[in-house]
């Protein structure tokens, strides 16, 4: 009998359950005993790949990153979504705030998410001080540490930023290009008070990550049959619409450069070790 294949997935959301439920049942009658494992953080997560209790890991452009640093690079990505090949942050600011451009942030009271947020706290740091502003200096910064330890996922920190910056408490902030359309095309954001000022270079979100020591056949296999996983298949349709994807496509790595710039430049793992 095949060697079964454990994958790691953080337990932001109760949906997570029912996607993996059904990625087991699709690996399953393609032959590939698969089965997945709750954590309640990517840290945790992390511990486990390195520690070998799982043989990949459904992480974070953070959790990637944090991998390789601990093995000296000796991990490998197997594939991603096509939604993670192109993530953007969005800064936005109050109408009433004098704000139209990045410039325009200094001297103004601005809003983080989560410390552990590649979109909305870590990547908007490096590309505020990238463009000649010192976020300690040069802002009155205000943190959302919400859900740390999902790094992002949950959303709730991005909500707070808008919220805040939609009350006036705050007078700008930063948030994921994903959860900025998503509260534009619901009508969830007041347009009257947000705006838009400024999108980032796009860069890499999530992966599954492997040691490269457990690279195989079996997870040769086991990423030829994701990567076959097709849209147009309503049963194929249903997991990859709540998995937030089109379709499963090979590593980009160059796209997660900017993140491995940041946490040098911010010093996230000092801060956070």
């Amino acid at each position: 009998m095949s060697k079964l294949i454990a994958v790691g997935a953080v337990a932001y959301d109760p949906k997570v359950v029912t996607i993996w439920e059904m990625i087991n049942d699709y690996f399953r009658a393609r032959g590939i005993p698969n089965d997945y494992v709750l954590f309640s953080n990517y840290e945790a997560q992390v511990e486990a790949l390195l520690n070998r209790s799982i043989d990949v890991a459904w992480n974070t452009n953070l959790a990637y990153v944090r991998v390789y640093r601990k093995t000296n690079g000796r991990c490998k990505v197997l594939a991603m979504r096509d939604t993670d090949l192109e993530f953007t942050t969005v800064l936005i600011a109050s109408t009433t705030s004098g704000i139209n451009n990045m410039s325009d942030l200094k001297g103004k009271r601005f809003a983080f998410g989560s410390r552990d947020s590649g979109q909305a706290a870590i990547l908007p740091e490096y590309f505020l001080t990238r463009n000649g502003i010192h976020v300690q200096r040069d802002m009155t910064v205000t943190r959302f540490n919400l859900d740390v330890g999902k790094h992002g996922d949950t959303g709730t920190s991005e909500v707070a930023v808008l919220a805040a910056v939609t009350k006036g408490e705050a007078d700008a902030g930063a948030v994921g290009d994903q959860y900025w359309a998503r509260v534009l095309s619901e009508g969830a954001v007041d347009r009257t008070k947000v705006k838009a000022i400024w999108t980032s270079p796009p860069y890499c979100h999530c992966n599954f990550t492997i040691l490269e020591e457990r690279q195989g056949k079996d997870l040769e296999a086991w990423t030829d049959a994701l990567l076959d996983m097709n849209y147009n298949n309503p049963a194929h349709r249903t997991i990859m619409d709540m998995e937030g994807l089109k379709g499963w496509v090979r590593p980009r790595l160059d796209g997660y450069k900017p993140l491995f710039e940041a946490v040098e430049a911010v010093g996230y793992f000092t801060q956070s070790s």
